[in-house]
């Protein structure tokens, strides 16, 4: 049985010369349960991003359990475009360039939901641990970007170079003048390994930082004081998306009444107008707060309540 050197970087030549592909990381990881997880058991799916599309994956902050979900588990009635007995671990890929695929996750696959066919089947999907040592790690070259789905014993697989299997690389802290976070990438920021360095630069300093709705331009300047700092002011906002603003709260519950914009947090763009040193009096970071309110008009022209 292979086994697969998971806490190593990998890097495997590209199509034509592979010594590892995907194949062999299904086998080897496959083979250590009982009983064994064989080829005919998976079924491999390829996801791209559809920007603009509301039921599909727009783009990376989609990537939630939730919505990646939500997403797969609706599948065409016709057995020509999808199998009509599919098995019972789905594996996930995601785009990520022209022809490379990353890891997402997988799933266990229940059955379809008979009783909610409409249009599509609809199938009972549960995550799974199954790769999970590999999820955002393995990156293979897929052949075929039209063909979004394939069984693993198909003798295509086979031919499925793996790129790399490494962790991502870190991502440097740009300094405070240049930060600047969609909703997506401030969830990662406050948790991923990969910003380690974001969050101690972060959790040094008061501030003053502003929060766009990339939709209309509207603002919201708030203030990180005292012992709370700006990461943990954002990590708030990375847990609910509104940190008990107002304005912000409002925005979120009112798009909840429609589907396509029931995440309305995704439009939130993060960023730092002014930073601080830890014992900068409360009353000067007050003062930096309302001049940028009164300059960037956010009490009669954004999301500003006071």
């Amino acid at each position: 049985m292979l086994t697969v050197p998971v806490d190593a970087q990998t890097t495997a030549p590209a199509a034509g010369g592979a010594s590892l592909t995907l194949v062999h990381v299904l086998s080897g990881m496959g083979g250590s349960y009982d009983p064994p997880i064989r080829l005919e058991d998976i079924h491999i799916i390829r996801h791209s991003f559809r920007p603009g599309d509301p039921e599909g994956l727009q783009g990376p902050e989609d990537l939630t359990e939730e919505r990646v979900l939500a997403y797969t588990r609706e599948q065409d009635l016709s057995p020509r475009r999808f199998p009509k007995t599919p098995p019972r671990y789905w594996v996930i890929l995601i785009a990520d360039g022209a022809r490379r695929s990353r890891l997402w996750g997988t799933f266990e696959n229940h059955g379809e939901v008979e009783a909610e066919r409409t249009m599509h089947r609809l199938f009972d999907l549960r995550p799974n641990g199954f790769l999970a040592p590999l999820f955002g790690r393995l990156v293979v070259e897929w052949d075929n970007p039209r063909s979004w789905h394939r069984s693993a014993s198909a003798t295509s697989v086979a031919k499925l170079p793996v790129l790399e299997i490494a962790d991502r690389d870190k991502v440097p802290f740009p300094g405070f003048d240049r930060v600047l976070l969609k909703h997506h990438e401030l969830q990662d920021m406050v948790e991923n390994p990969r910003y380690a360095d974001w969050r101690v630069a972060l959790a040094e300093v008061q501030g003053i930082y502003l929060i766009t709705d990339s939709t209309n331009g509207k603002q919201y300047v708030g203030k990180a004081d005292g012992a709370e700092r700006i990461l943990g002011r954002w990590r708030a906002y990375a847990n609910d998306g509104h940190g008990g603003n107002v304005a912000l709260r409002e925005l979120i519950e009112d798009s909840k009444g429609n589907a396509a914009e029931s995440d309305y947090v995704r439009h939130f763009v993060y960023s730092i107008l002014r930073v601080f040193g830890p014992s900068t009096s409360t009353s000067e970071v007050d003062a930096a707060e309302t001049h940028y309110k009164r300059a960037l008009l956010t009490r009669g022209f954004g999301l500003n309540r006071n």
